[in-house]
């Protein structure tokens, strides 16, 4: 395939600025054969769409009045995209005083979760519920924060990180149907039940266009949540191609050359 594509080389795995690597773990792309700046360049560079995709995030919910907590959560994920940014470039691991910056991409990721699982869960509560949650999930990043500094072991943060995530969407799906739908056809049946007759014809129409609007919203809602398990699913599936035939994806990767090669840089993407 290289024989027809235009490409150039690889350049050979080399000891960069930020030498030694440190970090518990180290992905598939090979360190240091672009940039002396960038352990892993492409690992590195993906993470500026995370950057943008919170910025816009957050310019959104400022622009259309959302709760203050989405906004938190947006700079969360801004955080994320920086620190993974950060951790893929030097590849500094969670003991190195100076440049811990794997717990700047691993911890942020906890943080963040934490933030949309106080969204989800403080939904409709009574100010008082959202102070005690707000403790607790505090109090929970804390735990994480301190047992994984002293284990230093990245099967405990990818398990609690998808544990918290499961919680997470379990709670957004239950909100979405035991507690949007519902009210919704409560709605219908008190214009149908109670209010009929005493609509006037102008109301009818704007109680139908509402009654749309929200069956709308909701189908959406649904739509970005098989979307959203459909990428993280893929992501795991690439993580996991990743680990297990590392060797062979840099065959395939060099053999191929830059830049075609970027598009087999698993971790890279997901």
């Amino acid at each position: 395939m290289s024989s027809w594509l235009p490409s150039f080389p690889y350049g050979p795995p080399a000891e960069g600025y930020w030498a030694p690597v440190t970090s518990t773990l180290n992905w598939c792309e090979e360190d240091y054969y672009a940039t002396p700046y960038a352990a892993e360049i492409v690992n590195t560079l993906t993470n500026l769409l995370f950057v943008y995709l919170a910025y816009t995030g957050i310019v959104s919910c400022r622009k259309h009045g959302h709760d203050t907590i989405f906004v938190v959560a947006f700079f969360g994920y801004l955080l994320v995209g920086i620190g993974s940014f950060l951790f893929h470039a030097t590849l500094k691991s969670c003991d190195d005083e100076t440049d811990p910056m794997q717990l700047v991409d691993e911890l942020s990721m906890i943080y963040t979760t934490c933030l949309m699982c106080y969204a989800v869960f403080s939904y409709s509560k009574t100010r008082q519920f959202a102070i005690i949650l707000g403790i607790s999930l505090v109090s929970l990043a804390v735990c994480i924060t301190l047992y994984y500094h002293y284990l230093q072991n990245p099967v405990f943060h990818q398990t609690v990180y998808a544990l918290l995530t499961v919680v997470m969407l379990a709670r957004s799906m239950y909100v979405m149907e035991f507690s949007l739908r519902p009210s919704l056809k409560m709605s219908e049946e008190q214009y149908k039940l109670q209010r009929k007759r005493s609509m006037t014809a102008d109301e009818k129409v704007t109680s139908r266009f509402e009654d749309r609007r929200d069956a709308r919203i909701l189908k959406l809602m649904w739509a970005m949540i098989a979307c959203g398990l459909f990428t993280f699913l893929s992501g795991f599936a690439l993580w996991s191609l990743d680990n297990e035939y590392c060797s062979t994806f840099r065959r395939w990767r060099r053999h191929l050359g830059l830049p075609w090669g970027i598009l087999l840089e698993g971790h890279g993407w997901w």
